[in-house]
């Protein structure tokens, strides 16, 4: 058995920094506890009794929740990640021998969050953050949406009717009741299929960091929270979409408030875009690609962006920690430019 070194440890977490990772920077940039009270009032329960061990840390659980939003990570493979892994370690201020939160706790603190409805108040508050430090929203704002997936259900014809109408079907027993997810929809984007959610965002063109969010089924159209998204506070007032967003009553709407529209133009098979528009297209994708570039990081460090949760209100706040977990991670980035 080879005996460690005084400075091997210390050598590998260099390493680690040397090759960027991503934690090391969040940590040096972000103040936790600017989150503090509003964690501590989620959690804030009457005791029974005094017996038991003592909790963890309030926003030590937050930074867990973090890590498990960042690489979209079960809670029984996030305790796992945290046990076997060194950089998780270290951006939770954990050491080899201390104890680490199972995937129960885990699951109890999210739980704890999503029943004091705080998620998006960490996001406004950390959005009023980055305002505050110089980084308001600004040169316009981008809007779209990515569908975010869960588990498929195996049901039949009558019982997603039946779902469609409001209803659960009478012979589901409440142990299986519990397993089905009945506020997810099925949608169809490029000839295939997906069951879950739509996360829909707005984002500013300067900074590329996201400035709000609606959760919807993936059913939902994109242009349907077109108006809600749109954020009022950014200094100039020029919108990017892609042509989903692109109707009559969208252009009339951005007219009369005074936005100025950079709405991709489709053609049809009656109508096809003269060479004029296609270039207006070209034009506009090079700012509107820019938020392709935030779901492609959050897929590309993620994988498959999968949903482990039942219900719209446990999806509501899974994806506002991904999206506040994408601007963790970009403010740590612009700050270290």
């Amino acid at each position: 058995m080879i005996q460690p070194g005084f400075f091997d440890f210390e050598n590998r977490l260099h390493k680690i920094d040397s090759n960027g990772d991503p934690l090391s920077r969040i940590s040096a940039t972000v103040d936790w506890e600017m989150f503090r009270p509003e964690l501590e009032k989620a959690r804030n329960k009457a005791k029974k009794s005094n017996a038991g061990a003592k909790p963890y840390d309030a926003v030590l659980m937050f930074k867990v929740l973090i890590l498990q939003s960042l690489y979209n990570l079960s809670d029984e493979a996030l305790e796992f990640q945290i046990l076997d892994r060194h950089s998780f370690c270290r951006f939770l201020g954990l050491h080899l021998c201390s104890k680490v939160p199972d995937a129960t706790t885990v699951w109890r603190f999210r739980e704890d969050l999503i029943a004091a409805k705080v998620v998006d108040t960490l996001f406004e508050k950390f959005d009023n953050h980055l305002r505050a430090n110089g980084f308001e929203a600004r040169k316009g704002q981008i809007i779209d949406a990515s569908i975010v997936n869960v588990p498929k259900q195996r049901n039949s014809r009558e019982e997603n009717e039946q779902i469609k109408a409001g209803e659960i079907p009478a012979d589901w027993r409440e142990n299986k009741k519990r397993q089905k997810d009945t506020d997810a929809r099925w949608t169809k984007k490029n000839g295939k299929s997906f069951f879950g959610y739509k996360n829909h965002v707005v984002v500013d063109v300067k900074h590329k960091l996201i400035r709000g969010f609606v959760v919807t089924d993936a059913a939902v159209h994109d242009s349907n929270v077109f108006e809600q998204l749109l954020d009022e506070a950014n200094t100039s007032r020029d919108v990017w979409a892609d042509s989903a967003y692109r109707s009559e009553e969208k252009l009339n709407y951005l007219a009369e408030e005074g936005w100025r529209e950079h709405v991709q133009r489709k053609g049809c098979r009656n109508r096809k875009l003269t060479k004029w528009e296609q270039r207006g297209n070209r034009t506009r994708a090079k700012t509107r690609s820019r938020i392709e570039h935030i779901f492609g990081v959050q897929m590309q460090r993620a994988g498959n962006l999968i949903l482990r949760t039942i219900g719209s209100v446990r999806a509501r706040a899974k994806i506002g920690l991904r999206n506040l977990a994408y601007n963790l991670d970009r403010f740590g980035m612009l700050t270290a430019i």
